[in-house]
């Protein structure tokens, strides 16, 4: 690991306060670089996304996507924490903590609004910056991005009713245009050029792949920092004016998001998969789709209600936290493999005729 990785904890505190103090101090600049956007998804922001997320792209084997059937736990995993318990747990946790026991610290008028606005941000699991998660989680790529397109399907369909029940609301507007625009520029793109990428230098031989990838390494975590300073300076001036009231909104979103991550990655230990699938199966189901919550909060409640507060909330917390996940998941491999489930079936993929086939290749072996 090297001394950047090391302290990657350090520079993120820093981009924090950076982002918070750039966005106040030079709040036009900023608003120029928000206003840059396609169907509220932010242009600077996706470029970034891209830097981060081709290297993890570029080691994917399209060959050997049929693989990933036999991490069927891991994918069974995902699915039911993102779909049956993430938006019914945020509901509860909003309910508890919102509606219940900061609702004296809050203004009477938004609560429900900030409880929609979570409800919202938890109806729909992220689809970039999960790559990322992981790529640091040293995560079977395969599995992350099957995994991934299969949310994405699941999510037209479902993000409408699984709203709709916990909002009350007989009519969702599904904002489209922020759901197709993701779609195309977090996953479809990105993994058109990588792929372009991964065969004109394996036409040059495994080493020159390999060279690359250590190569964009420092450029990836780069643009992790860089996007925080984005993320922090566009909402710097919401950050020092209501600062009680998004520490409040913080709250049940923590809990949800480290609760969900721990059910995953428990559920995983207890069915015996591999930890390359756990890590990622953790912070996929964990994570959320804040550009769709975003959007969606705008459209129904309005630029400036509760509920878009709320999910902006969401944007804030989403890297800070995501990263002591993945760090939590990478100290506590070794307890992991030592659980009876996965040792058993370990032993069983080493004696299997298919075992070279059975183990996918992760992130750092080639």
């Amino acid at each position: 690991m090297s001394v950047f990785e090391r302290f990657l904890t350090l520079w993120v505190a820093l981009c924090i306060v950076a982002g918070v103090a750039l966005g106040h101090f030079f709040a036009p600049a900023f608003h120029l670089i928000a206003a840059a956007e396609v169907a509220h998804v932010n242009l600077p922001v996706a470029a970034l996304i891209w830097l981060m997320i081709i290297p993890m792209l570029m080691k994917i084997d399209f060959a050997a996507l049929g693989e990933v059937r036999h991490h069927w736990r891991g994918v069974a995993v995902t699915l039911g924490v993102n779909w049956l318990v993430k938006p019914f747990s945020m509901a509860l946790l909003g309910w508890i903590f919102i509606g219940g026991v900061f609702r004296p610290y809050l203004p009477a008028e938004q609560i429900d609004s900030y409880i929609a606005g979570l409800i919202l941000l938890a109806a729909a699991p992220c689809t970039a910056m999960v790559f990322v998660w992981s790529n640091l989680t040293h995560g079977e790529p395969h599995f992350t991005l099957s995994q991934v397109a299969v949310n994405d399907a699941i999510m037209v369909v479902a993000f409408a009713p699984i709203v709709g029940l916990l909002l009350g609301l007989s009519s969702i507007t599904i904002p489209w245009s922020t759901l197709l625009a993701s779609v195309g520029l977090y996953i479809v793109a990105p993994v058109i050029l990588a792929q372009l990428l991964r065969r004109g230098l394996l036409k040059k031989g495994p080493a020159a792949l390999a060279g690359a990838l250590r190569a964009i390494g420092p450029v990836s975590l780069s643009a992790l920092l860089a996007t925080l300073v984005l993320l922090f300076g566009f909402q710097g001036d919401q950050i020092l004016g209501q600062p009680i009231i998004i520490a409040l909104l913080a709250v049940p979103i923590l809990i949800q998001v480290y609760f969900n991550a721990g059910f995953a990655y428990l559920l995983n230990r207890l069915m015996g998969e591999q930890h390359c699938v756990a890590g990622p199966s953790a912070l996929i189901g964990a994570s959320n789709f804040f550009e769709l919550a975003v959007a969606a909060a705008i459209s129904l409640f309005g630029f400036k209600s509760g509920a878009a507060l709320a999910t902006v909330v969401g944007v804030l917390i989403e890297v800070p936290v995501m990263l002591t996940i993945v760090a939590i998941a990478n100290r506590s491999k070794a307890w992991y493999e030592r659980g009876g489930a996965v040792s058993r079936l370990a032993g069983r993929r080493a004696a299997a005729p298919g075992a070279a086939l059975n183990d996918l290749p992760v992130l750092g072996s080639e």
